[in-house]
């Protein structure tokens, strides 16, 4: 890891991005997470995302047009892949995994919130890691978002087949924030703050306005 940033085991708060490498700034996407950054750079929280390009590097670009010296970091986990993937632009701290599973480990470990934003199947794959931790009640004080109009159908879908055959419970769908753009996003990240500041746990049993 990057020696600019040794104390990445301190009390800081962290909202961790998922998304997808492959979407491109003039997308809306790519404007949503950029000005999501602003806001999480503006209310004085680390970063942490993937590393690599598209949506994770707008999350970086806009961290790092807002920070302005502050003592606040923007924190990339990348994963070598067959194709070459660069570090996304503005890092302050960036470590290279060779394995998905220790990866995805280092984004549990690091990070307070969880936003997921449009993506493949990387992405999907972060979402639904992150999701069964929380449902073993492993990350209840970490919420799990899910932002975009992408997600809805996933949601209907889940209630449409493994809700209604029994193979999940309603409280497993509970767990997770639907919302519409980063406003919406970021009003469940400072709850999330807030909460933490306070020394608080079990957040996601406290906080429910955004659902789906």
């Amino acid at each position: 890891m990057d020696e600019r940033r040794g104390d990445l085991d301190n009390d800081q708060f962290r909202v961790a991005i998922f998304g997808s490498a492959r979407l491109k700034a003039d997308s809306p996407e790519y404007r949503q997470v950029f000005n999501l950054a602003h806001l999480i750079a503006s209310a004085e929280m680390d970063l942490v995302a993937g590393g690599g390009p598209g949506l994770m590097e707008a999350a970086s670009s806009g961290f790092y047009e807002w920070k302005k010296g502050a003592s606040i970091y923007s924190i990339g986990l990348n994963i070598t892949l067959p194709k070459e993937q660069r570090f996304a632009a503005h890092l302050d701290v960036k470590k290279q995994f060779e394995r998905f599973s220790e990866r995805l480990d280092s984004f549990v470990t690091l990070s307070n919130t969880f936003v997921v934003t449009p993506g493949g199947i990387g992405t999907i794959l972060e979402l639904f890691y992150t999701w069964q931790l929380a449902r073993v009640k492993e990350l209840c004080d970490k919420p799990l978002i899910l932002m975009g109009e992408m997600w809805a159908d996933l949601l209907k879908w889940m209630r449409a087949w493994p809700l209604k055959g029994n193979l999940l419970d309603e409280a497993d769908l509970d767990l997770i924030y639907l919302t519409r753009n980063y406003v919406e996003t970021f009003a469940v990240i400072q709850e999330s703050y807030n909460h933490f500041k306070a020394g608080g746990r079990e957040f996601c049993r406290i906080y429910r306005e955004y659902r789906p």
